[in-house]
């Protein structure tokens, strides 16, 4: 368990795993599965990265980059969409919603499930 009592899981695809930091993560994982075998999406991905803010010198020290890290990326009627399972919104969630919505929220589609 962890610290917000989230349990763990994974998935086997094919030869592939999936791990997955929660039940629910896995079980919208199954959804989005059935929904790509019934060719309603196309394109899934797990755990895709966005770019916040790259790595950069200051004083001589690098400062490493941010990113946004979702549960799922998917194609639906020609729209990317990104989804973010939660159970419970921290405050660096939050901030890092807020930021990958604005560079990239123009582009694409995105869901809080």
């Amino acid at each position: 368990m962890s610290k917000y009592n989230n349990k763990k899981t994974s998935r086997q695809v094919g030869a592939k795993t999936f791990e997955f930091d929660s039940l629910k993560e896995a079980k919208r994982f199954d959804e989005l599965i059935l929904l790509l075998k019934a060719k309603k999406i196309s394109n899934l991905e797990v755990q895709p990265e966005y770019v916040l803010c790259k790595s950069f010198k200051h004083d001589g020290k690098t400062v490493r980059g941010t990113k946004y890290i979702g549960d799922f990326r998917y194609t639906k009627d020609g729209k990317t969409i990104v989804e973010d399972t939660k159970g419970f919104r921290t405050k660096e969630y939050m901030v890092k919603k807020k930021w990958f919505l604005t560079i990239y929220g123009d582009k694409l589609i995105f869901k809080e499930i």
